[in-house]
């Protein structure tokens, strides 16, 4: 696990880096002109913003990982992500545009990323009590079955016209950037390291990279496959990290059956927390709050990233349970090298 701080705080400035040149890039590209009736946006009008809000979620589980699943660093860490959403609110509102301003919020997202680092790492090392073995494993492998999960969302987004030419760069990065931040969490989650699911890490990389393209490739209409066939490879990839081996072998039985859930039960939850979305809306308020025109009437205004937060907590309570990621390592002191 000792690759786990450096990387999740690097992932976690790219996502900082990522959110300024989208709010920045891409953003303006989806804000119409004019504040005529028949000009009114539709369906996936703000498609840059759910990527925007998924860089978010990418920064949270960064730091996440960059704890080791640590409650002193994951519990602030969703805070950071609700006052993260509040200032992309006021920002949006704002309408940067332009070098200047995106090398600014970029510098200014790293520097929050290193300042909660350098805090939380305080906290941490002046805390006392020993940590509790295993807790953390569960806490990674959620994370990991979160940013999985926004994986899909964020290579599947969709604009009305489709012809953006920064839509398909766009969406594989923040993908490609979520899938590396769940094979990390999978594979710090995993009970001992060894040389084999550092190979198969790469494996599981490399083919939902092929997944993410495949997406993108069949988009738009190319129905639930794609999707399902990436959720498949992406989500057994993390029960193969995560869960112990017993006889230093995977239980193929039990990866079977996480993959059918992996298949069928993903799908299903995204698309009830879309449903859940659409009776409770939370992306109008935001839009108003920005400063964006409404979605009309005959359109659904969503936050497909946040929606997809809530699938992956689904499936982390399906994945993550203390049964299955089996033998706990042994607790490392606070303060150690190692820790």
């Amino acid at each position: 696990m000792r690759f786990a701080r450096p990387a999740g705080l690097l992932l976690a400035a790219v996502a900082a880096a990522l959110w300024a040149v989208n709010m920045t890039v891409l953003q303006p590209l989806t804000e119409p002109i004019g504040p005529w009736p028949e000009a009114l946006p539709g369906n996936n009008a703000y498609w840059a913003r759910d990527l925007r809000f998924a860089t978010i979620v990418a920064v949270v589980l960064g730091l996440l990982l960059a704890g080791r699943g640590d409650s002193w660093w994951a519990r602030p860490a969703v805070v950071l992500g609700g006052v993260w959403i509040a200032v992309d609110v006021a920002v949006d509102r704002a309408d940067p545009t332009g070098t200047g301003p995106t090398v600014l919020l970029a510098a200014a997202g790293c520097a929050v990323v290193a300042a909660f680092a350098c805090s939380a790492a305080f906290a941490e090392r002046r805390r006392r009590d020993a940590a509790q073995p295993g807790g953390h494993r569960r806490t990674l492998t959620g994370a990991a079955c979160v940013a999985a999960a926004v994986t899909l969302v964020a290579a599947g987004i969709e604009s009305p016209t489709d012809r953006e030419p920064e839509l398909h760069p766009a969406t594989f990065g923040t993908a490609t950037l979520l899938l590396v931040l769940a094979v990390s969490c999978a594979l710090a989650a995993a009970p001992a390291p060894s040389r084999a699911r550092g190979w198969l890490a790469v494996a599981v990389g490399a083919a939902s990279v092929l997944g993410v393209l495949f997406v993108r490739a069949t988009s738009p209409g190319g129905g639930l496959l794609p999707y399902s066939l990436l959720g498949g490879v992406l989500l057994t990839g993390v029960t193969l990290l995560a869960w112990d081996w017993p006889g230093g072998r995977p239980a193929w039985s039990r990866h079977g059956l996480a993959a059918l859930a992996a298949l069928i039960v993903q799908p299903v939850l995204l698309l009830c927390a879309v449903l859940v979305m659409m009776m409770l809306p939370i992306a109008p308020p935001l839009t108003e709050l920005a400063g964006n025109l409404a979605i009309n009437a005959a359109d659904s205004d969503l936050l497909l990233s946040f929606a997809g937060v809530l699938s992956g907590l689904g499936m982390s309570l399906l994945l993550a349970r203390p049964p299955l990621l089996g033998k706990h390592p042994a607790p490392v002191a606070v303060g150690s090298p190692g820790s």
